[in-house]
């Protein structure tokens, strides 16, 4: 099957050698979100919470480029570089998500890309287009 690459200037552009999605055939690979505003490419203000509310709209805004929805994601994994602010993250996730939620992963990381303190990235599947 042929790869589609997904770009949306409504997410940040990729800061390196990759593509914000892929899809291939009803599965669609997105690539991970940090907190960094579309239009600037600067990371968000606002501490934790605001990073967490701008990296999932950024994901949303792939999802929607590639045909899809956060409704469509069927896998997240997150990467925190404090797990004491998970409860954030499930609340956010309450806000953007509906049940049934999809499966997820959360990594504990040292660092992430321009100092951002969260990223997610997702799995999600959507309705053939063709």
């Amino acid at each position: 099957m042929p790869r589609q690459i997904i770009a949306t200037p409504e997410a940040p552009a990729a800061i390196g050698p990759y593509s914000q999605a892929v899809r291939v055939g009803d599965t669609v690979w997105l690539s991970g979100q940090i907190p960094l505003d579309p239009a600037t490419g600067e990371l968000v203000a606002g501490g934790f919470e605001a990073q967490v509310e701008r990296a999932f709209l950024n994901l949303a805004a792939v999802a929607q480029a590639a045909g899809g929805t956060l409704d469509q994601v069927v896998k997240l994994t997150l990467f925190l570089t404090d797990l004491s602010r998970f409860d954030a993250v499930n609340e956010a996730m309450k806000r953007h998500f509906r049940q049934p939620y999809p499966a997820r992963s959360t990594i504990g990381v040292a660092s992430l890309p321009r100092g951002a303190q969260f990223e997610v990235e997702a799995v999600l599947v959507v309705k053939q287009l063709f």
